[in-house]
């Protein structure tokens, strides 16, 4: 059985067990917003006596390396895996992921952790395009970004799930057993896709150097920029949930999980529309979705103040951040030529630019004794510029249309 010839419920089965992959990395990586504290505490006990806020924010840093991996990690491992079969390549990275998470377990200083969370990034993108590729492959024409947004559904659902029970363990018992959560997920996810994923083979005649040519597309780097800038808006938020809960709405730390639930239900309701969405008119996808992104910040501004209030905002939030995902992933398979595998895991490195950048600039804003609600406002300007990108990326198509015509 090959990837474009399994019957229906193969096809889910195989969707579910590369969801299972996302679901792991949408908790490694989500969890660390709500862990933040805890960690600040743990690693940083002297910056933490002199000052929460500092503390904190220098906490955040590991979000930011977390997502430098991924940066680095998507293109470099996408282009050399394109050759090779893409299940096994798969099985590959999610065992990379669980090294990666073990270690952050095992690291016993902030700057060893640090080095950890680098390493379990690198392996992120690449599964996530690599998986792209296969559910698209899967479900056929006509519902390619509905594929996707299946297997980034593990992503969303980890938001509902894994990351408030993660946050729940780790205030309850330490942060390393959230993570060690996540290493028990990525054994099994890589059982899973070794046992159901059909077979999908490589392209034998590329080479790493032929897949980078993807950087060559003048549409790769815009749709890319929507993604590092657009998405940043969601960041520079969602890094920052736990102050922003405890000190701003001042509601007790056990509330956190709620809030982290709240948002990962609207993730998961916005990523399914998106997939639906995007199949329909993509180029609206994404407009309307940016900026809908930026209402969606200053609500979170003006809501922070009251616990109840939060809750709902960040549904919305979280609902709204979603729905572009699926259009943008698609987006770039579509303006890669025949590059798709390299294009698709870029996607994430574009939206990890956005987590370290939002984390970063969220955190420099806090620093500065703006307040924990400024990042909201920072989201509105990072969002509209998303929607500028976005434009820009649609006339420049059209022009070239036009020239051609």
């Amino acid at each position: 059985m090959t990837s474009s010839t399994p019957s229906r419920g193969a096809a889910m089965w195989a969707l579910l067990s590369l969801a299972l992959g996302s679901f792991g990395i949408g908790m490694t990586e989500f969890v660390s917003m709500g862990l933040l504290p805890g960690i600040a505490r743990d690693l940083l006990s002297d910056a933490w006596t002199t000052g929460q806020e500092g503390a904190i924010a220098q906490a955040g840093l590991l979000i930011s390396v977390y997502a430098l991996g991924v940066v680095i990690g998507a293109p470099l491992i996408a282009g050399y895996a394109a050759r090779f079969a893409r299940h096994r390549v798969l099985i590959v990275l999610a065992s990379g992921l669980l090294l990666g998470n073990l270690l952050t377990v095992l690291a016993p200083t902030f700057e060893t952790v640090a080095v950890a969370r680098l390493i379990a990034g690198l392996p992120h993108g690449a599964y996530f395009g690599i998986a792209a590729i296969v559910a698209a492959d899967l479900l056929g024409p006509g519902k390619r970004a509905q594929g996707v947004s299946i297997v980034m559904s593990g992503l969303t659902v980890a938001n509902v799930v894994g990351v408030p029970v993660g946050t729940w363990l780790g205030q309850l018992a330490g942060w390393r057993v959230a993570y060690g959560v996540v290493v028990g997920l990525f054994a099994l996810a890589a059982v899973m896709i070794a046992l159901v994923v059909p077979a999908s083979p490589g392209d034998g005649s590329r080479s790493l150097r032929h897949e980078l040519g993807v950087f060559r597309l003048g549409q790769v780097w815009l749709t890319l920029g929507i993604g590092a800038i657009g998405f940043g808006s969601f960041f520079a938020i969602y890094s920052y949930i736990s102050p922003l809960m405890t000190e701003v709405a001042g509601a007790p730390e056990w509330t956190v999980p709620i809030v982290l639930v709240s948002t990962g239900l609207g993730m998961t309701v916005g990523n399914l529309v998106g997939g639906v969405v995007a199949d329909r008119n993509l180029p609206r996808a994404l407009v309307v979705a940016f900026v809908l992104l930026a209402i969606g910040s200053a609500v979170v501004g003006v809501a922070a103040a009251n616990p109840v209030t939060l809750v709902g905002a960040m549904f919305l939030f979280g609902a709204i951040s979603a729905l572009a995902g699926p259009a943008v992933q698609t987006r770039l398979m579509d303006v890669s030529g025949d590059r798709p595998t390299i294009a698709a895991a870029l996607n994430h490195s574009g939206m990890n630019v956005g987590n370290s950048l939002g984390a970063a600039l969220g955190g420099a804003v806090i620093a500065l004794g703006w307040g924990y609600v400024a990042p909201a406002w920072l989201g509105i300007v990072l969002a509209v510029l998303g929607v500028g990108i976005v434009m820009t990326s649609l006339a420049v198509e059209r022009r070239a249309v036009v020239l051609a015509a």
